[in-house]
């Protein structure tokens, strides 16, 4: 066996048997309910302990301070070109949808369901980023907020995870069938 059927025999493109793209849906989900817009959660979870603690604020400033910064980051990015990513992301999944979809090309239905729940992600971050800038959200608060949207991030995780195993497991099932 030459090498190139060797990797093409570890890259698999028959996504939903291949135990690569269950590590990729397993990393992709945990990474996002990790970072919450762009912040880690242990960020929070240390401003958190230390405001309960009553100890001194560096852990929040901290956290306000990553905040400002990947929400101006995020604001910036939608102002400047969101048309255009926009237009590219619906042009994408558009793509993806009529492949693997209409045409049953597998590797497009595995891709659009790691990209189509993360477009939600992407579309709750950039609203959170809006609305923490226009309302000055800092503090206890501002933890309150990050943690709602990690919250979501998880739910969007599981019903992605769980949809994407059912397909799987469908798609599975009918191919040994056939």
């Amino acid at each position: 066996m030459d090498w190139y059927a060797g990797i093409i025999e570890v890259i698999d493109m028959r996504s939903f048997t291949s135990i690569w793209y269950w590590i990729v849906v397993a990393v992709l989900w945990s990474t996002t309910a990790h970072w919450t817009m762009g912040v880690p959660y242990d960020a929070v979870s240390r401003a958190r302990k230390a405001s309960n603690a009553g100890l001194d604020g560096a852990a929040q400033e901290d956290l306000e301070t990553l905040v400002r910064v990947n929400c101006n980051r995020l604001v910036h990015i939608m102002d400047v070109s969101g048309a255009w990513i926009v237009g590219g992301v619906f042009f994408l999944l558009t793509m993806l949808v009529l492949l693997g979809f209409w045409y049953k090309i597998e590797i497009a239905q595995a891709i659009f369901l790691l990209v189509g729940p993360m477009t939600l992600v992407a579309l709750l971050s950039v609203r959170n980023a809006r609305l923490i800038r226009a309302r000055g959200t800092y503090g206890t608060a501002l933890q309150a907020h990050l943690g709602r949207q990690r919250f979501f991030n998880q739910v969007i995780g599981m019903l992605s995870i769980f949809v994407t195993a059912f397909w799987g497991m469908w798609h599975n099932l009918n191919a040994t069938v056939l």
